[in-house]
């Protein structure tokens, strides 16, 4: 299993910003995401995938912007991507160590969990 560094808790999705490979880009996204600055955060993150990172914590956290731009399908997408791949693990702002794939099931929970409340709210 790989480690990666978890930098950020992104606020919706409580804890789940994740360090890019590359870390120059993995601060520039942690500032935009920590900033409110989602479009300059993701511009960074599919730059990255763009290049061809595999990295769960690039999915991880692009999947989390998606999610906090409303684009659940693709933020679905990405989560799936990290539980079809090899777990890494994480290391969390509180320095816990979390499994990429369990990173990845929470955030499906979330949008589903988000999902059924705009399914029944009026």
């Amino acid at each position: 299993m790989r480690i990666g560094t978890l930098v950020l808790l992104a606020p919706a999705l409580a804890a789940m910003g994740i360090a890019s490979a590359n870390a120059q880009d993995a601060q520039y996204a942690h500032a935009a995401i920590a900033a409110g600055n989602l479009p300059a955060a993701e511009r960074a993150l599919e730059r990255d995938t763009r290049a061809g990172s595999r990295e769960p914590q690039v999915l991880l956290n692009l999947a989390a912007v998606y999610a906090m731009t409303d684009r659940p399908d693709a933020a679905r997408a990405l989560y799936a991507r990290v539980l079809a791949g090899e777990d890494a693990s994480l290391l969390m702002p509180s320095d816990q160590v979390a499994s990429a794939h369990d990173v990845a099931r929470r955030g499906l929970r979330m949008l589903d969990k988000s999902n059924a409340v705009l399914l029944t709210s009026r």
